[in-house]
Parts: structure tokens; sequence; C-alpha cells
């Protein structure tokens, strides 16, 4: 039997700061796609797109990768072709982590945050990180296969007091 439930296909993950003001050192928000295999969609990611990366299939890549947050616009920007995903994938995460190499920075302390997650034209939601303003790292969206063909997301956005190697590790875990 075939849903009428279209799911999502192509998204894209826009995400803005503000330079850091002063002389302390630049703030460097990275977005991080989190894939799960069909076999243990919880377990450990079988890849992840970050920084100066992108999919060994060329389904996921990060188009835009700003270190400072200068410039006009969005800073850094993902995109993700789920339609074309492999079968054996069934979850992907998407996230937010802050480099700490100049001490901790937490959203709170980086001004004029901002993320969209849009298909096409249609923006399925955005946010400003008000809610996770004392963490240094959040996931935003869970995006899930269901049946052969049809992704579904669902907004998930929670904190993590985490370095963004550790953050990428516990982004998809089960939430408890």
């Amino acid at each position: 039997m075939s849903t009428l439930n279209k799911g999502v296909a192509k998204v894209e993950v826009t995400l803005k700061w503000d330079p850091s003001r002063g002389d302390g050192p630049a703030h460097d928000l990275d977005i991080i796609a989190a894939v799960y295999p069909e076999s243990d969609p919880y377990g450990d990611p079988v890849y992840l797109v970050h920084f100066d990366s992108r999919s060994p299939d060329g389904t996921i890549t990060l188009n835009r990768d700003s270190r400072t947050g200068q410039g006009f616009g969005v800073d850094e920007s993902m995109t993700l072709e789920l339609n074309r995903l492999s079968p054996a994938y069934a979850r992907v995460v998407v996230g937010i982590a802050i480099q700490q190499g100049g001490g901790r920075v937490t959203f709170g302390d980086v001004a004029g945050t901002g993320v969209a997650v849009k298909e096409g034209y249609r923006e399925l939601f955005d946010d400003d990180f008000t809610a996770v303003r004392d963490a240094t790292a959040a996931t935003l969206v869970e995006f899930t296969r269901e049946g052969a063909s049809t992704w579904t997301y669902r907004r998930d956005v929670r904190g993590f007091d985490a370095d963004p190697e550790s953050f990428a590790r516990l982004m998809g875990a089960l939430q408890h």
C-alpha cells in the first residue's frame, strides 16, 4: 500500500551568527549531520558531514563554511538530499556545535544566532537557540525514513555541554 505522505526530499539547513566583538577569539559555529544505519538507528553514526566534508555518496553537502560569522546573511549552509540516500540509512540528525578552541563559548555568548530548515521555498522551522542558550552544542532536527522512500522530519532542539567531537558521538543517542 502506498502512502499519501510525501515527506521531505531535499532540505537546506542555514546558519547565521554575528562576529565576536572585542579582542576575543572569533566565534566559529559548525553544522554537523550524522547518518545512522537502518540496522542500528540509535547506535554510532555511519558517517558525519561537517566542515570541509561531504557524504561519500554526495547526498549531503556543506555548501558554505564560515569560521568567523563575518559577511551578510547566511554564514553556513548544508544541503541534504534525503530522497537519494541509500535504503541502508534510516536516520539523519543535524546539529550545531561551537568550536571551543578559545575558551568556553555558549549560544548565549554568540550574538545574532539563527538557524532555518527549508525544503525549497517552504520553511519547515527556524530557531534562535534561546532555549539552549547555556549549551555549547545543540541538535536541531531529526529526519527518519518511513517505508522505502518517505522521509519525515521532527524538530528536536536539545542542548549539550560538549565540544564538537564529543557532541558528534552524543547527538544521535536515544533520549531517556
